[in-house]
C-alpha cells in the first residue's frame, strides 16, 4: 500500500530531531518507526532477515522486530547498545556475510562517516539477495545539517566550524571533517545507484521532506542544499547474482 508522506510528518521528524542530543531515545524512536514505515511500502517484514549496517541505537531493533523481521544489527563499535542484542561487530566495508544473505539491508546515516562510501554501498548490494531491498540514507555535506553538530558553520569550512565548536563547548566535536565525517554529495549517491548494474532504483527523494519535494533531487546544485538527507530505496535485480 502506498503511503503519502506530507508536511505533518516532516514537522514531527524535525521536532524530534531537535532532541537528538538531549533526549536521543525520542529522536531515534521516531526515526526508527518512520524507517519501518518507509520500507513497509516495498517489503513484507514477516520473518525476513534485515541487516542493519551501522546500527547503533537500540530503538531500531525494537521497531524492526515488532514488525516481524529477523533483525541483525551491525556496527564497528562494540560499545553501541544494539550490538549487545544479537548484533555483530564489523566494518561496513567488509561485512562478514556470504553473498546474497539478507532479504533487506538497511543503512541509515552511515555513508557520510566512511572514507570510501561507494565501496560500502557495493558491500550492501553484495550481501542482499537477488530481488531483495536496500535502504540507503545519508546526510550530504552541503545540507543544512551536513556538518552535524557544527552545522551550519560547516558552510564556511569544516575546520573553521570545528574550531568554533571547540571554543564554544570546550571540547572538539565528535564529527571531524575528513576524519569521521566526509563530504559526500547527493549527486554521488545518485550516480552510484543509477550506474550499478545490479540495481533498480525504486525511490530517490529527500528523506525527511514531504513526497511532493521528491523533484528536488533532480535539480543540480539546489538538491545539494535543500535535500537535507538523501533516501535511496533500491532493489537488487533478480537476474544478477
Amino acid at each position: 500500500m502506498t503511503t503519502r508522506r506530507g508536511l505533518r510528518r516532516s514537522v514531527r521528524l524535525f521536532r524530534a530531531f531537535r532532541l537528538e542530543q538531549t533526549r536521543p531515545e525520542v529522536f531515534y524512536g521516531a526515526l526508527a518507526q518512520d524507517s519501518v514505515q518507509l520500507l513497509d511500502e516495498w517489503v513484507k517484514f514477516d520473518d525476513v532477515l534485515v541487516l542493519d549496517v551501522g546500527a547503533g541505537p537500540a530503538e531500531f531493533a525494537r521497531e524492526f522486530r515488532a514488525a516481524g523481521a529477523r533483525y541483525v544489527p551491525i556496527d564497528h563499535d562494540v560499545n553501541v547498545p544494539s550490538v549487545h542484542d544479537g548484533g555483530v561487530v564489523a566494518t561496513a566495508a567488509a561485512l562478514p556475510f556470504a553473498d546474497g544473505t539478507a532479504d533487506v539491508v538497511f543503512s541509515s546515516n552511515v555513508w557520510e562517516h566512511v572514507a570510501e562510501p561507494e565501496r560500502v554501498a557495493d558491500e550492501l548490494v553484495r550481501v542482499t539477495k537477488p530481488g531483495g531491498t536496500i535502504l540507503l540514507s545519508y546526510t550530504n555535506w552541503l545540507s543544512p545539517w551536513g556538518g552535524h553538530e557544527t552545522s551550519p558553520w560547516h558552510w564556511l569550512g569544516g575546520d573553521r566550524a570545528a574550531r568554533r565548536y571547540e571554543r564554544k563547548h570546550g571540547h572538539r566535536p565528535k564529527n571531524l571533517v575528513d576524519d569521521t565525517l566526509f563530504r559526500v554529495s547527493v549527486r554521488q549517491g545518485l550516480d552510484w545507484a543509477q550506474s550499478h548494474p545490479d540495481l533498480e532504483v525504486l525511490a530517490a527523494r529527500p528523506r525527511y521532506l514531504p513526497d511532493w519535494a521528491a523533484h528536488l533531487v533532480t535539480v543540480p546544485g539546489v538538491r545539494e542544499v535543500l535535500t537535507w538527507n538523501l533516501l535511496l530505496i533500491l532493489r537488487r535485480r533478480p537476474d544478477h547474482r
